[in-house]
């Protein structure tokens, strides 16, 4: 054989092999989608499932023939519980692999770090967590819970339905559980608690000697007045929280731990029998019964191959986010950033409780609130359910936010705006 027919065959079988991987798809023919989640450090043992999350999304949607014609490609980066990794990762993302949007960030201090790089370089951010609020930038999608959303509505289930009295603001010391906890002090004390019934306290990242602290918690919930604590400890410190309430017989009857960042996967690590009561508010629990809940709990074990691998509602979050994008991204014709977020306001896809999120002018979206009590397995029996809640950037209970709103169409195209001077104050971050 010639070395002329030699390199023939090998291209012929270059081109059959090219063909048999990306079927319907042309070689070159692709959409490159940003994956920045921590796989390693801290944060990983909540970053990690959604960066599974996206992958499995984006096979999905690769299986229905992709978006606009053209496969997806995840481009999948570890930030490594490093927020200042997070903005470089991000400029790699968008500059170098020349990404149409990033799903990613989970602590706001990630987001905080990213948001300029969005915002120099004109890309898409969908974010999937809750968070503080305060915040409304024109390249990012907040498709987790603003405070409305989670926060108040979970503090009001605690003073209606639980009867309490006095607060633990619990939390990680970061700008999250920090502008969370002033605007929850500021709702408590308008509903009439008093401020020396409040208690506020942070820990650092990973921390783990809890047993001076849950002794502080046991102490402030001797006073005769029923008392819970509101938790926004973040990441692998959940464990030996809950750990330490067991050893030092915190049940839930006595006081109860609400957390905003404490979902299946966390508890997956923990026996949970002693923790049996707590709560955790979300927008979604992987027990909700419904069909459209059912298909992704589904399609989630077959994908991981593993049917013990638990959903949560950071995932929904993405889920929502991302069909959201391709909803936008097909209505515009085109993966530009500038169409893509004219396109993006007003779309509604189905969430996994069984109704519809809509993404709004100020780029949050509507989402139920769901209180859910932990059980013995790990899972969460919901105990309250709201209507549809429109996500509020700005608080109405902080004297510097009360009177802005945000609205990303022309002609506003404001994410801070002033309705009683009724100027826009510039970026609205």
């Amino acid at each position: 054989m010639t070395i002329k027919s030699k390199l023939g065959g090998a291209l012929i079988a270059a081109i059959m092999s090219t063909t048999a991987f990306h079927g319907a798809f042309a070689a070159d023919d692709t959409i490159k989608i940003g994956v920045l989640h921590s796989l390693s450090g801290t944060m990983a043992i909540s970053e990690t499932t959604l960066k599974d999350a996206m992958l499995m999304l984006i096979d999905e949607q690769n299986k229905k023939g992709g978006v606009l014609g053209k496969k997806l490609e995840a481009v999948v980066v570890d930030p490594a519980s490093d927020w200042p990794l997070f903005a470089e990762k991000a400029r790699e993302l968008i500059s170098k692999d020349k990404v149409a949007a990033v799903f990613g960030c989970w602590t706001s201090s990630s987001r905080k770090s990213v948001l300029p790089v969005f915002e120099e370089l004109n890309s898409i951010l969908f974010y999937p967590v809750q968070y503080e609020g305060e915040e409304s930038s024109r390249n990012i999608i907040y498709t987790g819970a603003a405070p409305n959303q989670q926060a108040i509505p979970a503090v009001d289930y605690l003073m209606n339905a639980e009867g309490v009295e006095r607060f633990v603001l619990e939390g990680t010391d970061y700008v999250y559980p920090q502008t969370t906890n002033k605007i929850l002090k500021a709702y408590l004390m308008s509903k009439g608690v008093k401020a020396e019934d409040i208690m506020v306290n942070y820990t650092p990242f990973g921390f783990s000697d809890w047993q001076t602290e849950v002794s502080k918690i046991k102490a402030f919930g001797s006073a005769g007045k029923k008392t819970a604590v509101v938790s926004t400890i973040n990441g692998d410190a959940n464990v030996p929280f809950y750990k330490e309430l067991a050893n030092q017989g915190i049940k839930a009857e006595d006081i109860p731990v609400v957390a905003f960042s404490v979902g299946e996967e966390e508890l997956a690590g923990i026996d949970t029998k002693p923790l049996v009561g707590h709560l955790a508010a979300w927008n979604y629990f992987q027990s909700v019964d419904a069909p459209v809940n059912a298909e992704f709990i589904k399609t989630w074990h077959a994908f991981t191959k593993n049917d013990k691998r638990v959903t949560n509602d950071p995932m929904e979050a993405a889920y929502i986010g991302f069909n959201a994008w391709v909803k936008a991204v097909e209505a515009a014709g085109t993966t530009e950033t500038d169409k893509v977020l004219d396109s993006i306001v007003g779309v509604s896809v189905p969430n996994l409780t069984g109704g519809y999120s809509t993404v709004m002018p100020n780029h949050h979206i509507t989402k139920p609130v769901l209180i859910g009590e932990i059980q013995a397995n790990g899972q969460f029996e919901v105990v309250q359910q709201t209507p549809a809640v429109v996500g509020d950037e700005w608080s109405d209970y902080l004297p510097d936010s009360k009177d802005l709103i945000s609205d990303w169409r022309k002609p506003m195209s404001c994410g801070n705006f002033n309705t009683a001077t009724g100027k826009c104050g510039g970026k609205g971050s």
